[in-house]
């Protein structure tokens, strides 16, 4: 190991994240053959294999699984080392590593964009997944900061609330609920959902609305993505179970309507998370003072017409 780099410790944790050799070059901007390369001279350097590979198929030995969990806290500290410069320089710049929930891909994205033409030097790195990945991520140090909607519990992170994060229940324009006022959960109770995946802040919401209401949904289908979703709810596949803040587009094109459901809609909160353990890049200080001061804002101006509706 003493003669190991840190190029090579990032390649391999890159081909141990995707189990792909491919995946890992395409990520690190590096060719196949070079990820290949670096990865047979960390494991000559440790005299044992790492992955065990058959054709394109890819697997950590238990040596690359011993070596991942140490290999990640080095590079955890390298990069806190990294940030704590960056810090001591106070400048805004580097790559800042942000994670979210794909439902807030919806607005994030732009945020971004407004936040890099006052920062210009900083770059971002995106990570996209559903709540438990994003928990997973954190607690890998896989992200700096991290924008979702229900925070980790059991995690020691440092949550900030900065907007409301309003749910609705949606049909298609033809839907028979569709063409009613006010609804009760009851009237629910004989029509077929869609919902999104096991594991998602979505799924997690809609089922604890149900589990309030003492009434277990029909569910037809499961989705890992809201664009998925919307497309069978909008075909007449069921009632669906969605952020106001994927269906902008649909509501003001009136592809989807609306249920006007009791209790609804149902609020919960954005937040904007990081380990407490972690210290945060002049960087990431900044974008997570920009999301914390302009987040409502930017989230009542871009979808508070539609809270509107039915007179909420």
């Amino acid at each position: 190991m003493k003669n190991a780099s840190f190029r090579q410790l990032r390649v391999f944790s890159e081909v141990a994240k995707h189990l792909s050799f491919s995946k890992a070059a395409e990520k690190l901007h590096l060719t196949p053959p070079a990820v290949t390369m670096q990865v047979k001279e960390l494991e000559a350097n440790i005299g044992l294999p790492l992955f065990h590979r058959q054709g394109r198929q890819v697997s950590l030995t238990t040596v690359g699984e011993y070596m991942l969990v140490y290999v990640r806290k080095i590079l955890s500290t390298l990069k806190d080392a990294e940030d704590a410069v960056a810090r001591l320089q106070h400048a805004e710049m580097g790559v800042l590593h942000v994670g979210m929930v794909s439902t807030a891909k919806y607005f994030l994205l732009k945020m971004m964009a407004e936040f890099r033409e006052k920062h210009e030097a900083v770059d971002f790195r995106i990570s996209i997944g559903n709540r438990e990945q994003l928990v997973r991520m954190l607690e890998g140090n896989e992200v700096d900061i991290a924008v979702m909607g229900r925070p980790p519990k059991d995690l020691e992170v440092r949550a900030e609330p900065f907007a409301a994060h309003p749910h609705v229940f949606v049909a298609s324009v033809g839907h028979l609920l569709a063409k009613r006022g006010h609804l009760t959960v009851e009237d629910l109770r004989q029509y077929e959902f869609i919902a999104r995946e096991q594991g998602s802040g979505t799924r997690a919401a809609m089922e604890k609305f149900f589990a309030d209401a003492r009434l277990d949904p029909r569910i037809k289908m499961e989705f890992p993505s809201n664009e998925t979703l919307k497309q069978a709810v909008m075909a007449g596949l069921g009632i669906g179970f969605v952020s106001l803040h994927t269906i902008g587009f649909e509501l003001q094109h009136q592809q989807v309507a609306v249920l006007d459901v009791q209790s609804t809609p149902v609020v919960r909160a954005w937040n904007v998370v990081h380990k407490r353990s972690k210290i945060l890049s002049p960087a990431a200080e900044a974008f997570r003072y920009f999301i914390l001061e302009h987040g409502e804002a930017y989230l009542a101006n871009q979808f508070g017409s539609f809270l509107d509706m039915e007179g909420k």
